[in-house]
């Protein structure tokens, strides 16, 4: 009794000052960026010194989300099994889940890389799989970094019906993919991750916190070690791409109303990475240059929502083929929210 009641202390200890580790290192990821950038004589002025530091920054906070997010997960999977998660997000009518997981996305400040961990921590949850894309389509498309922007470039009418239009964008495209039943494309390990309930050894009502933290950490090792390398493989990728973004002929592109700058400009967007945050001086930049609203919208919700380095993360999760049909529907979405906008205004 007595060495368990001494692991129990190590292992709440260990938890304590690991949360601690966390909040300081996460708070403080820019600046250590900057000195790493400085400390071997780069600085962000240059196309190379932005990208590395952008690669320095964004690794170890998808990383430390993921991780965060999965042992989060993985102690609520001791209190609430899969059946009751997937009841209280699904609702009773079809699309109240994903209505549910679209507006939680809307208030989680992420980019498309930085919520894959929250995505994989639903299906973890049991979520159902278009539910999860409701999420995973909102949390990077639609947030108050870009809401502020047009809020405050064109008024309260541009920034209402951008957010109305993503909300939808998220909300149908989860409902359609979850129409397709489509769970038969993620990867094994997903599937069976999905379709377990807590461990055997748990019974909800009798398991005490430190065998909660245990769980979770069994959580941490198993999933964090399955996608870690595919997160630093499309981070590498957006970190390259970010540091050269050819604005001047984007801007050329985008200028013309005519139907096919929409399609072109999510064609374009895709291959990039970025958060609305990053992309905001890129945005300004176009419009500056006489691009048309919807067409740069349209480019800015398929560098957030619909990037190449998210679909390599994905990759370790869905098959190729879930992969297509998302960035299809979602593709599809972002068009649209195009062409209202260059129609209206």
């Amino acid at each position: 009794m007595n060495n368990n009641k001494a692991l129990d202390l190590k292992i709440a200890a260990f938890t304590g000052t690991a949360v601690i580790a966390w909040v300081l290192i996460y708070g403080n990821l820019e600046p250590m960026a900057d000195f790493v950038l400085h400390g071997i004589g780069l600085t962000r002025t240059t196309h190379f010194g932005e990208a590395l530091h952008f690669f320095i920054y964004e690794v170890p906070k998808v990383l430390m989300l993921l991780t965060a997010v999965v042992f989060v997960m993985g102690v609520v999977h001791t209190f609430i099994s899969a059946e009751r998660t997937r009841a209280m997000l699904s609702g009773r009518r079809v699309g109240v889940g994903n209505a549910m997981a679209a507006t939680l996305g809307i208030v989680t400040p992420f980019c498309s890389c930085s919520a894959v961990p929250l995505f994989i921590g639903f299906l973890q949850a049991g979520v159902p799989l278009g539910v999860t894309f409701s999420f995973l389509i909102s949390a990077p498309m639609v947030n108050e970094v870009a809401l502020a922007l047009l809020f405050g470039m064109f008024g309260w009418k541009v920034a209402l019906l951008y957010l109305s239009m993503g909300l939808l964008v998220a909300i149908v495209a989860g409902m359609v993919i979850g129409k397709l039943r489509l769970e038969r494309f993620l990867e094994e390990w997903v599937q069976q991750l999905q379709n377990s309930a807590v461990s055997s050894e748990f019974s909800a009502e009798a398991v005490s916190w430190p065998e909660r933290i245990r769980e979770g950490l069994r959580h941490v090792k198993e999933i964090v070690g399955k996608v870690w390398l595919f997160i630093v493989l499309g981070v590498g990728l957006g970190a390259g791409i970010h540091g050269y973004v050819p604005q001047n002929f984007m801007a050329s592109l985008m200028g013309n109303r005519v139907w096919w700058s929409v399609p072109a400009a999510v064609l374009i967007g895709v291959p990039m990475y970025s958060n609305a945050a990053g992309i905001i001086p890129i945005v300004q930049a176009l419009l500056g240059k006489g691009a048309a609203l919807g067409t740069v919208l349209a480019f800015m919700m398929s560098v957030i929502a619909l990037s190449a380095p998210e679909m390599l993360i994905l990759r370790k999760v869905l098959r190729p083929q879930l992969i297509a049909v998302f960035a299809g529907v979602v593709a599809t979405g972002i068009m649209l929210v195009g062409f209202v906008f260059n129609a209206i205004f």
